[in-house]
């Protein structure tokens, strides 16, 4: 410290982050001597908790930071300056998974994938409240009208508009009508059109799988129209409870009902993805076993109109839709379908991911469900 304060009003380049704690000692260090701004080289992608920073902090990646270095080091007299005064739009790749996203699968509920989906929530510029602070400045309390958070809080907003917005478009649709035509309709691709990236994990950027980010970015003019959708009602949710860990009497608070019929429990939900767990870690490794699902779907489009499955394959597993053709005859007609997912008993990956379609005949409409087997025990997740 004592030798960056020696410095004076210079900026100073760092370099040899390469995880969240090098980065955060380095913009400490940096951020305290009496320089005027710094810069931070650095292979660690998910830098979004250093921007909001009252001192002037640049980070760039490695081979930027090269470019940099390299000016440095073949200059007599290197000069640099930084402002901020525009805000740069359709940055790509967007969108991404950030490292405080919410990740299953779900240990209070495990057969139920989790989360649902992705909805913005980084550095998310929204109205605040007058009488509390934003900041300080030495000790002294800064107020604003707006302010710049991130966060699963800032997440939840913007999927409870989406929400707000089809129950206006569709004032008969159930709550979970609504969810599933969210989930359905949801973006699996980014903006440079790959599949969107978890950067949650340092360097480490890979695919997000659906216990990252559900089924994807909420996109609201899909949903609008979503072809089917995968509805649920309270007797379902009843048969749920029956099927977990829930007494009878924490069953009878729930629904707020004196009695509860605990007759036909169900573990399968008839939800808009599905989850599939392969860890029997101590069967036979030359063990096969079928997982398998039910589902309804309702047809909230077109009267007449047919849909054909279409499925992913995943690595080390077989899947199978039966029946592969959907035939609907008239609007809101319901039909049902079996998908079994057939495997070892423990995985050799942790996840493994891929995705069922129901593609009308027309091209109009893609239902698409998220489906992941994993080897992860839900309490360990």
């Amino acid at each position: 410290m004592s030798d960056l304060n020696k410095i004076g009003p210079k900026i100073v380049v760092c370099e040899g982050a390469f995880d969240s704690n090098d980065l955060s000692d380095q913009v400490e260090n940096v951020s305290s001597a009496n320089v005027t701004a710094g810069v931070f080289i650095t292979n660690f992608t998910d830098t979004e908790g250093f921007i909001g920073n009252r001192f002037p902090v640049v980070i760039v990646s490695l081979r930027d930071g090269k470019t940099i270095t390299d000016y440095i080091k073949n200059s007599n007299n290197p000069q640099a300056s930084a402002e901020f005064r525009k805000t740069n739009l359709g940055i790509k790749p967007a969108p991404r998974v950030t490292s405080y996203s919410s990740r299953g699968p779900s240990a209070s509920c495990p057969l139920v994938l989790k989360p649902d989906i992705m909805a913005p929530g980084s550095l998310i510029l929204a109205a605040w409240p007058q009488n509390i602070a934003v900041d300080s400045n030495n000790s002294q309390p800064l107020f604003n009208n707006f302010n710049i958070l991130s966060g699963t809080s800032m997440a939840c907003p913007h999927a409870a508009g989406v929400a707000a917005l089809l129950r206006k478009a569709h004032p008969d649709w159930s709550p979970a009508a609504i969810r599933s035509a969210m989930v359905t309709t949801a973006d699996t691709m980014d903006n440079s059109m790959e599949p969107i990236k978890d950067i949650g994990f340092g360097d480490r950027i890979n695919p997000a799988s659906p216990l990252d980010m559900g089924a994807g970015q909420v996109n609201p003019n899909n949903a609008l129209d979503p072809g089917l959708i995968y509805d649920v009602n309270s007797t379902d949710y009843v048969r749920l409870l029956c099927a977990t860990n829930f007494t009878e009497k924490q069953i009878q608070v729930i629904t707020g009902s004196s009695s509860t019929d605990c007759s036909n429990p169900s573990n399968d939900l008839n939800y808009p993805s599905f989850i599939a767990y392969f860890n029997e870690k101590n069967s036979p490794s030359n063990l096969t076993i079928v997982r398998e699902f039910h589902r309804t779907v309702t047809n909230v489009g077109e009267g007449i109109c047919s849909y054909t499955s279409i499925v992913t394959p995943m690595s080390g597993l077989k899947v199978d839709v039966m029946p592969d053709k959907l035939e609907f005859k008239t609007k809101y007609e319901k039909l049902s379908y079996k998908l079994t997912i057939e495997g070892p008993s423990l995985l050799d990956k942790t996840v493994t991911f891929g995705y069922l379609d129901w593609v009308d005949s027309g091209g109009k409409h893609v239902v698409r469900s998220p489906i992941a087997a994993t080897s992860l025990s839900p309490e360990l997740s």
